[in-house]
């Protein structure tokens, strides 16, 4: 397998960043959820769609029949993501969807470690329990006990587990299948897929005002085509469990453009549990022992 043209970590942050900005561009429309995903992955593939022609198309005929199952399986399971998601956002905060749905690597460790074989490391688990830590800290008093915010706290752990899925089906496919190719049919199928259940459960497509067609294209341009390109980009050099929990610090970001988007406030918590994922996620990438090598031992 090529080495990457940077380190994995750095695509991966600048990605986490974008996405941390889904649930405010979700939170600023009005339309329903479907409708939004939709029209997210829709923009994404026709934006890709001359660039796909132009250098990519040969590459469908090389796909193996297991590829094609499997980049489809990644789309349909990506808009189960995205439906479930957005429609956990009309019944709960932000801080609660998005720390709910970030808590992939509590599926990512055991996907990885049945799937894949990887051994999960003392390091490793550590690293995860206390960027969990966090998550909870910043979401322990916005949960709440009325049953529409119970329902959308559910709609937005099971959105995590679909968008967990959707990243191991990627660490599959993507060491065979270029990045351009496996992104593209991901979110063609993710599209159609959208397609067919908004038709299904009558939702209008069109007569929007023009501010929600500028979020829903924001939606395809800075989450979609930046962040979860990314995503799909450095999964082919790194294990789900990295980006699994680098995602955690996306209610960190989520909370902070809240606050200069929405005029939500920032509670103490929710720094204090900002500092903790990120203490977590330090534990994670850091490589404490090359770097103790570095501070007090000389080269020979």
């Amino acid at each position: 397998m090529n080495k990457p043209i940077i380190h994995p970590y750095i695509p991966i942050a600048i990605g986490v960043l974008t996405v941390g900005l889904s649930a405010i561009f979700v939170k600023l429309t009005t339309a329903d959820a479907g409708v939004i995903a939709f029209y997210r992955m829709f923009f994404s593939v026709v934006i890709m769609l001359p660039f796909f022609l132009q250098s990519y198309r040969k590459e469908l005929y090389r796909l193996s029949k297991r590829d094609w199952l499997l980049s489809s399986i990644a789309g349909i399971f990506l808009a189960i993501h995205f439906i479930l998601w957005f429609e956990s956002l009309n019944y709960t905060s932000v801080a609660s969807s998005t720390v709910l749905v970030t808590l992939q690597p509590i599926f990512a460790l055991t996907g990885t470690a049945l799937i894949f074989k990887e051994i999960i490391s003392g390091k490793m688990l550590t690293a995860v329990i206390v960027a969990l830590t966090g998550s909870i800290i910043i979401s322990w008093g916005d949960f709440r006990v009325s049953g529409a915010a119970l329902f959308g706290d559910v709609l937005a752990l099971l959105a995590c587990g679909f968008i967990t899925a959707y990243l191991l089906v990627g660490q599959d496919v993507r060491k065979r299948v270029s990045l351009v190719t496996y992104t593209f049919l991901v979110y063609l199928v993710s599209s159609i897929a959208l397609f067919l259940y908004v038709i299904t459960i009558q939702q209008p497509l069109f007569s929007y005002p023009a501010s929600d067609w500028g979020w829903f294209l924001a939606l395809a341009l800075l989450p979609n085509l930046l962040g979860h390109t990314l995503f799909n980009w450095a999964i082919k050099w790194v294990s789900t469990n990295v980006i699994s929990i680098t995602i955690l610090f996306e209610p960190v970001v989520a909370s902070i453009a809240a606050y200069y988007i929405l005029q939500e406030s920032i509670s103490v918590s929710q720094m204090i549990g900002g500092i903790v994922i990120l203490t977590g996620i330090l534990l994670f990438v850091l490589d404490f022992k090359a770097i103790k090598k570095k501070l007090f031992f000389k080269k020979a």
